[in-house]
Order: structure tokens, then sequence, then C-alpha cells
């Protein structure tokens, strides 16, 4: 089969079976000849950002032109499948294993994002590897990390979705990035040293943005929320599970504000993040001798973890070892589980994988 490039190592052509024989993924669209070179300037448009998903393709070119465009190409990716498999032992036929930077490059998080019910799984996910595993990634996986991020601010600052999720990774990301350049060296980046002061320079800018951003008031003539009864509204902010969007609920007008200090309120979010052993360890009494619910929760904050709660997750299959995102439209009209699974009950062998186990996973 030829290559591409000019390194004997490089992976060569991609190839996907049909009903007709093997063809070949052509990038764009276009066929690659053999002595035809590729045009990076082209790759690097920002208009073809969503181009790139698939299996890991980094296209061979010359040491020059890796130089010059090394901090503003896009990695290629031409994602044929959206799963991986979990290989963490070492057996007689297999002698390799999975890694965090091959889930990254292999799952397709750049559509995970649009989907509101795994934005905050994937921010929170890019969260835990911002803090202690971005060291870990291969350069390809690092380079995909960054353009996701960039996503992830793009729609943030487009749709106003969650501003304070993201404050929060880009505020960690910064932290570490001027550790690990600052402090600990050099030789623990993958990459040119400048690229990474680059890279933190460009962080700095998405925090200022994200920090200036303004939520335009919405001019509705309709029933607001606060038309509604006075139980729907104590309903609707009985199913919230963070404290912060409580709070902020109780800050938008003086009328929300007596809902927001319920004890009842915060009595169900203390039951729903921690367990009746973890309150009969720190029970916080009032100047009346009673549970001051509130004061409660940020007490048990800081020495449990609290319950996450996500719209939708990555599964983990346990009969493959195959970890992939489930689209429930699939499985719902076509009985399809999001895998090439080989059990008898494939709905039965998926367990939803947490951002901090999906760490865990690729721990060798």
């Amino acid at each position: 089969m030829p290559f591409l490039g000019k390194d004997w190592r490089s992976p060569g052509w991609s190839w996907t079976k049909t009903e007709h024989g093997w063809k070949r993924i052509f990038l764009y669209g276009n066929p690659l000849q053999d002595n035809r070179e590729i045009d990076l300037k082209g790759l690097c448009n920002d208009n073809n950002e969503h181009l790139f998903v698939g299996d890991v393709c980094e296209l061979g070119t010359t040491k020059r032109k890796k130089d010059l465009y090394n901090n503003n190409t896009k990695s290629q990716f031409v994602f044929v499948d959206k799963w991986i498999y979990v290989q963490n032992r070492s057996t007689k036929e297999r002698h390799v294993y999975s890694t965090l930077g091959e889930a990254l490059n292999r799952l397709d998080f750049s559509s995970a994002i649009q989907d509101l019910r795994r934005f905050n799984y994937v921010a929170k996910l890019f969260q835990l590897i911002a803090r202690s595993q971005l060291t870990s990634l291969s350069g390809a996986a690092q380079k995909n990390y960054f353009n996701i991020l960039e996503q992830i601010v793009r729609k943030v600052l487009d749709d106003h979705y969650n501003p304070r999720l993201v404050k929060d990774l880009l505020q960690d990301l910064s932290l570490t990035l001027h550790n690990l350049t600052i402090h600990v060296g050099r030789c623990v980046l993958v990459g040119n040293v400048n690229i990474w002061m680059c890279r933190l320079e460009t962080i700095h800018k998405w925090e200022q943005q994200v920090n200036n951003l303004q939520i335009p008031k919405q001019m509705c003539s309709g029933m607001t929320f606060n038309d509604l009864p006075l139980h729907m509204q104590n309903r609707i902010l009985s199913e919230l599970s963070d404290a912060y969007d409580i709070i902020n609920v109780g800050q938008a007008m003086p009328a929300l504000h007596c809902l927001s200090e319920d004890w009842i309120l915060w009595k169900k979010l203390c039951h729903f993040h921690f367990s009746d052993k973890q309150f009969c360890r720190n029970l916080v009494l009032s100047n009346s001798n009673k549970v001051d619910w509130k004061l409660m929760y940020f007490t048990l904050k800081k020495h449990y973890p609290m319950k996450e709660q996500y719209g939708d997750t990555l599964h983990f299959c346990k009969n493959c070892n195959i970890l992939f995102w489930k689209d429930r439209q699939l499985a719902l009209f076509f009985k399809d589980c999001g895998h090439p699974c080989t059990a008898n009950d494939p709905d039965g062998c998926l367990v939803p994988i947490s951002p901090q186990h999906f760490i865990d996973l690729f721990q060798l």
C-alpha cells in the first residue's frame, strides 16, 4: 500500500470496506495523487474546522513546513467509528495499551459539545485532563485537545451556555500551563516551548472574553418565570442540582430571593449529594438549635465529593471492553447499541462512565 509523505513510517492511506470492495477515504473529497504536494494553508483555513473527524492520520510534510504551521494547523482526523477498544493489560496476542490521547482522538468530542446533554460532561472531562493529565497526551492529542477547547469557548461566547463551568476550566488550564512552563520546566512538555507560551496567551485571551461576556436581556411578551404559581417555581428550583444556580436565581429578582433561601430546598439538595452518615458527622446548627441546611451543604462540600449529574455520558461495555457514545435515536429505532457488541443482552453490559472514571480507565 503506498504511503503519504517521505517517511516510511507514515500510516499511509485510509480505507473503508463497502459492498463493492475496499474504497479509499479521501480528505476534503479529493483523492491525493502520489506526487501532489499538500497545501497546508488550505488545511489551516478556519472554515474547514468541521472536516476534521476520524482516525489519526498526520499528514507527512517537510520539516520546514511543520515548524511553520505547527501552531496553526488543525489535526487531521477522519472519524469512521465513535468507539474505542480499551486495552489496559498486556496479553500474548497484544502487547500494546490504549492511551488517553488515543481515546481523545478517536471519540468524537467535537460533535459531543454541540449536544447540550453532553456539553457539561465534555467540559468537566477536559477540566480533569487540564489538572493532571495534560503532559500524558501525545502531540497530536494535545493539538486536538486545544482545537476542541476552542470550539467549547466559541459555543459559550455564541450561545451563552454555562460560562461558569468554562471559566473554571480555563482557570485550571492556565494554572497548569503556568506551573509547567515556569516552575516545573520545559522537559515535561511535548513540542516547542514557544508554542506552549502562545497557547498560554490564547487561554488568557479566552479567559478575558468569557469574563467580559454580557448576556443580553431577552425581551419576551409572553409568560415569564415570575408569572408562574409559587408551587411551580419551587418545583423548578428543586430540580436544580447545583447550589450556585440556586443562588444566582435568587439574585435575579427580590421576589425569588425568599424561594432560594427556603430550608426545604437546601435540605433536598443535601440529601441528593450526601448520605445520612455524612450528615451525622457534620451537623450545623443555627442560633435557634435548628439545622442550617444551606450552611451544612457548603460544609459537607468541603469534606466529601458531590454526586455528578449529566444529561448524557460515555458508556463502557464490560463484555467488549469498548468505550463509546451511545446514540439514543439509533438505539430506539434501529436497536443499535453504538458499537459492534457480541453479547446476548448488550444493554445489560453497559456502564455509564463519569469523567474521573474515564481518566482512571487509561491509568497503567
